[in-house]
């Protein structure tokens, strides 16, 4: 049953005035989760339609030398490499790159809630660099300043090219998870903090025990937002000559003497594998983020 409070759900009791509970969701707030709000709102018949719209449009136009039906068979017979040689590496450089800028940028949240002031500006200097820079910028930076190989005596041990990417990817999220965390912390109310400090916590005993294990639930969501966003970043690799799906499509296209019949399917086919992917996500982040919603 709802709680009834009045001047907030129910008739003011008395003429004093009420102050409302802060509404995070306000005009004023910003939206964390707007990528995976987006697409989870749309239907998921709204992009099947639109594909379906754009897939049967070549087929009104004039038969020619190599027609669209020849077309459509020529990415079925590429569709088992561009998912098992292309998409998977998209999979890949997502996850090592979520999970390299997860455990960096950890430590720097925790280090914008250093009682080290030194420790706390450092921390605040690299996550707002990274954070407010092009990702397109740091993977070029990234391509050059890394070398193709390393030689330690007499082995040499090759970085491929989609390592960088990984680097280079992650150091935006890194940034963009030490803001989660650092704001995770800071919801935390600070009664709980004078609580554990009246019970001879220390900070370290305080915020490892107390706190972080409240503001777990409170990462997730916003967490699983940023994996969405950086999974359909990674085509952005292709300008660093990765050989993942969109890397791949081009080369598939080229292969087949590149007949403009090619661009619709081919495209079209890499749209929906990144949307069938990151779709799931973003519904499952907004179930989570409703699971876990502090309830005032």
């Amino acid at each position: 049953m709802t709680r009834r409070i009045p001047g907030l759900n129910a008739a003011a009791a008395t003429d004093f005035a009420v102050l409302k509970p802060f509404d995070p969701r306000g005009a004023a707030a910003p939206d964390g989760l707007l990528v995976s709000r987006w697409i989870a709102k749309l239907p998921l018949w709204v992009p099947l339609a639109m594909a379906g719209v754009i897939l049967a449009w070549p087929f009104t136009a004039l038969a020619q030398n190599f027609t669209y039906t020849d077309a459509f068979e020529t990415l079925l017979r590429w569709m088992p490499f561009l998912l098992t040689s292309g998409f998977l590496f998209n999979v890949l450089i997502s996850f090592f790159a979520m999970l390299i800028g997860t455990a960096l940028g950890a430590v720097l949240g925790l280090g914008q809630i250093s009682v080290h002031p030194s420790i706390r500006w450092f921390s605040w200097f690299i996550t707002q660099t990274f954070r407010n820079s092009p990702w397109l910028v740091l993977l070029f930076i990234v391509l050059l300043a890394f070398p193709f190989e390393i030689e330690i005596g007499s082995v040499v041990i090759p970085i491929p090219d989609w390592m960088k990417a990984v680097v280079g990817l992650s150091l935006p999220i890194m940034a963009n998870i030490s803001e989660i965390v650092r704001g995770a912390v800071i919801s935390v109310p600070t009664a709980q903090w004078e609580a554990s400090e009246s019970l001879a916590f220390s900070r370290t005993q305080t915020l490892w025990r107390i706190i972080l294990p409240q503001c777990f639930k409170r990462m997730i969501p916003p967490w699983m937002n940023w994996y969405a966003i950086l999974t359909m970043a990674t085509p952005l690799c292709s300008l660093l000559g990765v050989e993942e799906l969109l890397t791949l499509t081009r080369q598939a296209m080229e292969g087949a003497d590149n007949h403009p019949e090619l661009l619709v399917p081919f495209y079209t086919f890499a749209l929906l594998v990144f949307f069938l992917y990151c779709y799931p996500i973003a519904r499952l982040t907004i179930r989570l983020e409703r699971k876990f919603a502090v309830k005032l």
